[in-house]
């Protein structure tokens, strides 16, 4: 299982997760639900209380992943299969361009 906190400018969002059976989880923090109700970090993820489930990455978070050829560079130096989407995400997408941003959750972070 690997997972993210999500941060929206320097607010925390919620959670990514990818599960060891390969499905994907979202989920708004309940600071985040309570306080910014209007604000989503995409139009397909309004802010709710309940998780969102997917057998796939979510297309806004594939979105954030780099093409072309930064994507050789990205996979070639971090020595990640170019498939591995979660992987190229954690260890891509920690200062987007945009206001939202993916922190990698280890063993040595808190969830």
């Amino acid at each position: 299982m690997r997972s993210a906190k999500i941060f929206y400018d320097t607010t925390l969002a919620g959670t990514l997760i990818e599960t060891n059976d390969g499905e994907y989880t979202f989920t708004y923090s309940t600071e985040y639900v309570l306080n910014f109700p209007n604000q989503f970090i995409t139009f397909t993820l309004p802010v709710r209380k309940e998780s969102y489930k997917s057998n796939r990455l979510f297309p806004f978070f594939e979105g954030l992943i780099p093409e072309g050829w930064l994507l050789n560079i990205a996979s070639k130096n971090w020595k990640i299969n170019p498939n591995d989407r979660m992987g190229l995400l954690l260890a891509c997408c920690q200062n987007c361009i945009g206001a939202v941003s993916v922190q990698p959750i280890t063993s040595e972070n808190e969830k």
